[in-house]
């Protein structure tokens, strides 16, 4: 039998305890899982930059999965502790919206709040509750509990408003989603979209600044070029050879980015 296999995302970065404390809680309750770090460095608090991380990531893991996701600013607080089944994984994480993108796709049979006590540690801290009453949450889940053993069902979860790419005109308008480490900048316009438009004379503009050609790789562009291209996520985005587009051009999230067909 296959070990079970949690996958932690947070913004804990890893120079502190934080992400390490979890871990150990998690091989406390289940010593035979297999931990995975997808990342510890989202942006601090930054949600958005979550949900796209995970959404970006979770589909390469095995069928069975379980997802820990702990960005929370709203640690303390009144907000909930969720887990969502969706058949071919599971997921854990505090009900900000950080599940939006995952659930959009994977669309889950159950989800329940984390209120039955003796799955949490017995002492709750006020300001880790990732270590406390999330950790535990995947690694007992991992030991075979089903996920509505963890407590009452959760009912409607909060869900972020994530901007889509929208058709204007002849064209396509869009933003920035994210700017991953390499200075890239990666938008909300994916490839199906984009190739309705093929056939056509197109202009990809980045705010005021007008991508100069569209290739297949960062490869293609000549040293310190900036050009788009379509990445690993099947997704539009603006990429400088051998630079950070994202520096060259002082553009960030949220930049506009429109796709035009040429008169």
């Amino acid at each position: 039998m296959a070990r079970p296999v949690i996958a932690f995302l947070t913004d804990f970065g890893t120079r502190d305890h934080y992400a390490g404390a979890m871990k150990g809680v998690a091989l406390s309750i289940c010593p035979d899982a297999t931990l995975v770090d997808i990342s510890h460095d989202v942006p601090p608090h930054d949600v958005v930059a979550g949900a796209l991380e995970l959404a970006a990531a979770y589909r390469y893991f095995p069928t069975g999965t379980i997802f820990l996701a702990v960005v929370d600013p709203g640690v303390g607080s009144a907000r909930r502790g969720i887990a969502a089944d969706s058949g071919d994984y599971k997921f854990v994480a505090p009900d900000n919206g950080v599940l939006t993108v995952v659930l959009d796709e994977q669309p889950p049979k159950r989800i329940v709040e984390l209120s039955e006590r003796k799955y949490a540690r017995p002492t709750v801290s006020r300001t880790f509750e990732g270590r406390d009453r999330f950790a535990p949450a995947p690694a007992w889940l991992a030991r075979g509990v089903d996920v509505t053993a963890l407590g009452r069902s959760a009912g409607a979860i909060h869900r972020l408003d994530l901007r889509q790419a929208r058709a204007i005109g002849e064209g396509l308008a869009g933003e920035v989603v994210r700017v991953e480490r390499f200075g890239n900048l990666i938008t909300n316009i994916d490839r199906r979209a984009f190739e309705k438009l093929a056939g056509a004379a197109l202009e990809i503009h980045v705010g005021s600044f007008q991508v100069s050609q569209v290739v297949s790789t960062y490869a293609d562009l000549a040293p310190g070029e900036i050009g788009a291209l379509f990445g690993s996520t099947n997704h539009l985005e603006i990429a400088a050879s051998g630079a950070s587009a994202a520096e060259r051009l002082v553009r960030g999230r949220g930049a506009p980015v429109q796709v035009i067909r040429r008169a």
